[in-house]
């Protein structure tokens, strides 16, 4: 009588594996066969590479270092931006590097570009070898409660042809004006002098608030910053109720009546996504974004295809916006902007 367990299959059962060689963790030289399964496989280089002084090169076969090392020497800033933790300063890193270097000749390195230690050029390779599958997009409502709130059709957010996005400040409301072809159609700020003074006088509030407003454009959607202040953090408790309050009198002043079951005018973004968005999360915090729109600014002037595209009155008028000698003089405009931008290309993913 047969006995069959997990490590074993009835002869008519089994199936036609490849055998492979699995390298030795422990001492490098020994080799066991194994049968060619996808999983195990697909771990090796992970594994390899886990202990920091370990060569790079060493994790890698010939083939894999060739595909790594061609892909990283040929591919423009955008097609390194699809690679995993390549979005943003890290992919202008590697093409800045390689343009005054050369190309790279080895997996080590590309360690020296900045950004890239040796835990997220492990996960870098292992993209490049391994790319994601984008998976299919379901229709009807998209999910996008990570950045977008309330829920919208997806198939309403891609036909605006355009957005107002607005960000508060502690005296401050600014506004950008864009198409889905990221032009900048308006980029303004103004001051709001009752903001922050003595208690949050409701009357006065609204006062600033409406007068901001009558300046805004028309367009298929409002998109207000969800500030990422935590109620939990007491010393800035008077910041948040003030953002508040401007955020609920901007969507009451902003919403129009509507039928029911019809799609919100005025929607919320998450601050920390758009943050993620551009790498310029540290920690829990959120970094300035001043240096990301001065680099578009100028990409706008000297590029044939920018990533933004800015008209030359509007470069004129705030080239001079994100000084760091002037302290929080232009965050709010920086922050409008890049909300902006981070919405259309986050719906492109």
């Amino acid at each position: 009588m047969w006995h069959y367990s997990l490590f074993c299959r009835p002869p008519r059962s089994l199936p036609k594996y490849e055998l492979r060689f699995l390298q030795c963790t422990y001492c490098r030289r020994s080799r066991i066969m194994i049968c060619g399964l996808d999983t195990l496989n697909a771990s090796v280089s992970s594994e390899l590479c886990q202990e920091k002084d370990k060569p790079l090169d060493l994790c890698y076969t010939a083939e894999q270092r060739a595909v790594i090392l061609q892909r990283l020497n040929t591919a423009t800033e955008s097609e390194l931006e699809q690679v995993k933790l390549l979005r943003g300063r890290k992919a202008v890193n590697i093409v800045k590097h390689r343009t005054t270097h050369g190309p790279f000749h080895s997996l080590e390195s590309v360690m020296n570009v900045p950004l890239l230690k040796h835990k997220s050029a492990v996960i870098v390779f292992n993209s490049i070898l391994n790319p994601a599958d984008k998976k299919e997009r379901k229709k009807g409502k998209v999910h996008l409660a990570k950045f977008i709130r309330p829920e919208v059709d997806r198939a309403l957010l891609e036909d605006a042809s355009s957005i107002v996005s607005i960000v508060c400040g502690t005296n401050k409301i600014a506004w950008t004006h864009m198409d889905r072809a990221r032009t900048v159609l308006d980029w303004q700020q103004a001051e709001c002098k009752s903001f922050m003074k003595g208690t949050y006088m409701a009357s006065d509030y609204l006062e600033d608030i409406s007068a901001v407003i009558s300046s805004f454009p028309p367009a298929d959607f409002f998109l207000v910053e969800k500030p990422g202040i935590s109620p939990q953090n007491t010393s800035l408790y008077p910041v948040l109720v003030h953002l508040r309050t401007v955020e609920a009198m901007l969507f009451a002043l902003l919403t129009p009546a509507r039928e029911p079951g019809s799609a919100p005018k005025v929607l919320n973004m998450m601050r920390t996504a758009v943050g993620r968005h551009f790498n310029l999360i540290v920690g829990d915090c959120r970094t300035s974004g001043a240096e990301t729109v001065k680099k578009m600014m100028t990409e706008s002037v000297i590029k044939q295809d920018p990533r933004v595209l800015f008209p030359h009155d509007l470069v004129l008028k705030h080239r001079n916006s994100f000084q760091m000698s002037s302290r929080n003089r232009g965050e709010e405009l920086c922050d409008a902007l890049l909300q902006a931008i981070a919405f259309f290309e986050l719906l492109r993913e």
